[in-house]
């Protein structure tokens, strides 16, 4: 022991009570009263919160509270930790979400949906968009079939507020399981109908609508099992391309950044499918070869960028193919009958990820 540092030398009564530390001095001790005062607020914040989601979460079960509750929780779920577990979980929640969505039904056909009655279901939406982004109910929501409860809404085609706001917060929904790159929540979405439903408000929805939309597509293409999807059958794939041409042609009159961003996003995917990228030197739009948009993306270099290689790509495509092509941009038109460069489209590049993810 005499040979111990005197950091680690034991004194000589070892089982003896330590000594008592000094006194705190008046500042330190305050100092540490304000600390532990802060904490316990807080901890007491976070608890009020707790039961008040809580609460909230009981009086959704309740005809006469859940209007209010609704209300309550979509405005407050971004402050809620946990709300999706807890709105999932709890006894009935799901089930009187459901009601509301099915409760309005009726509403769709003929269109007599009222802006009180859209606003409230909205609101219902709000939450299931909650729990299909949150990573521990994400796949349980799917397994439950629930996004085919929105589809209805998807449908419809009424160009009134109500609806269109009706269909935006069914396409957050949508958008919000997309978001993260998961091949299991695509599997799940190409055995729905939620392509054509896509394409329809990508012809018809507002600005807003349209991106949202067209972001769902572009996150399905930017699967390899969507890409082989959508490039299986020439009747897909035309599709997809058709309605991304009118909407390029709708632009060219009057600019949306972000829409016309997911649109060459998509564009630039279905260049990795070799059939698609030849069938595309016939059907892309002339807008996006002559520099019509040049100047609108200028300040946008990820976009402008997507452009250049998607030109490239059907450069590379069309000289492969011995189609002709002006101006070194490799956009001669290519065959678009039926013969067999375009029946039975299949295969797919690698997998492209994707950096920017819209904000949903």
């Amino acid at each position: 022991m005499a040979n111990l540092p005197p950091s680690l030398s034991v004194g000589p009564s070892f089982g003896a009570p330590s000594p008592p530390p000094p006194p705190p001095s008046s500042s330190s001790a305050a100092a540490n009263a304000a600390a532990n005062a802060a904490a316990t607020a807080a901890a007491g914040g976070r608890d009020r919160k707790m039961v008040s989601a809580e609460q909230l979460v009981l009086d959704l079960c309740d005809p006469e509270l859940r209007e209010n509750a609704l209300l309550d929780l979509s405005k407050k779920r971004e402050i809620f930790q946990d709300l999706a577990p807890l709105l999932w979980h709890s006894f009935g929640t799901v089930a009187a979400l459901l009601q509301e969505i099915v409760s309005i039904y009726p509403s769709l056909s003929p269109p007599t949906l009222s802006p009180v009655a859209s606003n409230r279901v909205c609101n219902a939406l709000a939450l299931l968009q909650c729990v299909a982004s949150h990573p521990d109910t994400r796949i349980p929501f799917l397994n439950a079939h629930i996004p085919l409860y929105l589809y209805p809404f998807l449908n419809t085609t009424s160009k009134t507020r109500p609806f269109e706001y009706l269909r935006l917060t069914s396409l957050g929904v949508i958008g919000a399981l997309v978001k993260v790159d998961d091949s299991e929540v695509i599997g799940f979405l190409l055995q729905t109908e939620i392509i054509p439903l896509c394409l329809r408000t990508m012809e018809m929805g507002s600005e807003l609508s349209k991106t949202v939309a067209t972001f769902i597509v572009q996150k399905i293409l930017l699967d390899d099992i969507g890409l082989r999807y959508i490039c299986a059958t020439a009747e897909r794939f035309f599709a997809v391309a058709t309605v991304l041409a009118q909407m390029v042609q709708a632009l060219a009159e009057q600019p949306s950044a972000r829409l016309l961003k997911h649109i060459i996003r998509c564009y630039l995917r279905l260049t990795e499918n070799a059939r698609a990228c030849a069938a595309l030197n016939s059907c892309l739009p002339t807008v996006l070869k002559d520099g019509t948009f040049n100047s609108f993306l200028q300040d946008d270099h990820v976009t402008r960028r997507w452009l250049q290689q998607l030109l490239h790509n059907m450069t590379v495509a069309g000289m492969a193919g011995g189609s002709s092509h002006a101006g070194g941009m490799g956009v001669g038109p290519a065959g678009m009958g039926g013969g067999s460069s375009h029946g039975g489209m299949g295969g797919g590049g690698p997998h492209a990820g994707l950096d920017h993810l819209m904000g949903l």
